[in-house]
Formats: C-alpha cells, structure tokens, sequence
C-alpha cells in the first residue's frame, strides 16, 4: 500500500468540506421549499385576491398546482442529492482511512448513480408542470421570457450517471482483488 499523509491532503478537505456545505444547501433549500410549498397551498385564495385586487388581472387565475408540482419535484431532487453527497462524503472518508476499495465504496458509488439518474427523470417529470407555469407568466407580457432548451435532457448529467456506475465497477473489481490479495499472504 502507498503511503500517503492523508491528513494534510487538501484536495480530500476541500472535497469533505463542499460535501458538508452542499448538504447543508440541500437541507436548507428543502426546507425552504416545504415552507412555501404549504404558504402556497394554505394561502393560495389570498394570494389569489390580491393579484385580482392590486395588480388588476381579474381573469388570471393563479396556478396552484403546477407550482407546488415544480416545488414537490424539487424536493425530490433536493432530497436525493443531499442523500448523494452524504455517500460522497462517505468514501472521501475511507479515502482518508486508507482503506477505499471496499465494498462499501462499489455499493456507495452504485446507489449514487441511482440517485444521479433519478434526478435526470425528476427534472423531466418537471417540465409539464414548468409549461404551465411558462403560460401563466406569458399571461403578463413581454416581461415573462421563458425557455425551456433541450427539455430537461442534460448530456453532462448522463454522463455522470454512467461514470459513476463505471467507477462502481472499478470498486467492486479493486475491492475483489485485494480480498483475493490477502487471501494468498
């Protein structure tokens, strides 16, 4: 085995620590989306009277559920990606353990891709919702430009999910081969 002083490796610090922060975005914009999430569905008839009331559109009728629909989906991929970086920061540790082909590591990586592809179809799951919303606002003019390029089809983000399952591979091979390694010593 290499040694390596694992304890002043920046780059495994830097990787725990923006594991750690985007956990901690993750749960705060889960948060966020609960709390407006339920504003809306509790106070969508006032909001309602207001926009008829102070903005004079009498015939806009505000579009409740695509807009927790999009705020629910969002929740989905914000719970799966904090679930997603809570493995990263899993195998960063055994990084710093010395120990990372394990097979805790393949499953991790596994699951992660899971996760990866999993927020690939909740962002098209979104999109139905996202058209709606993009109606309502075209409603109020020139002001609302809104795009939605490529459909919710992200290549990088395919990519990844086949990278991770690929690395999951490696892990499980690398952790078979030092199991049979030890096994011959």
């Amino acid at each position: 085995m290499i040694k390596h002083d694992r304890s002043t490796d920046l780059l495994l610090l830097a990787g725990k620590v923006i594991a750690v922060f985007m956990q901690g975005a993750m749960a705060f914009g889960g948060l966020v989306l609960i709390f407006v999430a339920g504003a809306l569905a509790i106070g969508h008839d006032a909001i309602q009277a207001e926009l008829k009331a102070d903005m004079d559109y009498a015939d806009v009728v505000l579009p409740v559920f695509p807009m927790i629909g999009v705020m629910l989906v969002g929740l989905g991929i914000l719970a799966a990606l904090f679930v997603f970086f809570g493995k990263l920061r899993a195998i960063i540790n055994t990084v710093s353990d010395g120990d990372p082909f394990v097979p805790a590591n393949a499953e991790r990586l596994s699951l992660m891709a899971w996760l990866m592809l999993g927020v690939q179809l909740l962002v098209l799951a979104a999109i139905p919702f996202a058209l709606q919303l993009a109606d309502f606002a075209q409603k109020f003019g020139e002001h609302a430009d809104i795009n939605i390029d490529g459909g919710g089809f992200d290549l990088s983000g395919i990519l990844l999910v086949i990278i991770l399952f690929i690395l999951a591979r490696v892990f499980r091979h690398g952790a078979a081969m030092r199991e049979d390694l030890e096994g011959t010593v």
